[in-house]
């Protein structure tokens, strides 16, 4: 994927995001807890939260559900502690890797062009840094999360990253004019 400038990069850029490994576990609190710890947090991220850790970011984005971001270079240090940590606890651990790409939205104007996009309040007060959510795009369902007061990651299934780039792209030119 190449580098999609849709104003000036002080205004509004979406960018690929880095190569990331992902993985969708499914549990009871005591199987989130074992994951967490596995995956080197000191507790696992409180409701529609992103915490980053010493083996990449979790994300929370249900009260049974942790989304790991993980580089390629720990991901089998990773996997061997989640194997571990989770033995005999119920759960449900997926690799989603191959499934999603993501992108990162910064610039001053990022917050005008996803209100375009979504009904969610993406005014920091109202979606401060390290929050995430699922939300629709359009027609197009994605994970988004605040990286910082101008910048977002958003996954989206691969299948959708070209409507998504030009959904993004409309945005913010409708937002420049």
């Amino acid at each position: 994927m190449s580098d999609v400038m849709t104003a000036s990069p002080t205004r509004f850029n979406v960018a690929p995001g880095p190569e990331l490994r992902r993985w969708v576990l499914q549990g009871r609190d005591a199987a989130l807890a074992a994951g967490a710890k596995a995956f080197g947090l000191s507790a696992v991220p409180e409701m529609l939260q992103a915490a980053q850790g010493a083996n990449g970011t979790a994300v929370r984005l249900g009260p049974h559900e942790l989304v790991f971001f993980v580089t390629p270079d720990k991901a089998a240090t990773v996997t061997a502690a989640w194997t571990k940590g989770l033995k005999n606890i119920p759960s449900s651990l997926v690799e989603i890797s191959d499934r999603q790409v993501a992108f990162d939205l910064v610039g001053q104007d990022v917050e005008e062009v996803l209100r375009n996009l979504s009904p969610l309040d993406f005014n920091i007060a109202a979606f401060p840094v390290g929050m995430a959510t699922r939300t629709l795009l359009a027609k197009a369902d994605g994970m988004l999360w605040r990286t910082g007061t101008d910048s977002f990651r958003l996954e989206v299934w691969g299948s959708f990253a070209s409507y998504v780039t030009e959904l993004l792209k409309k945005a913010a030119w409708d937002v420049r004019f």
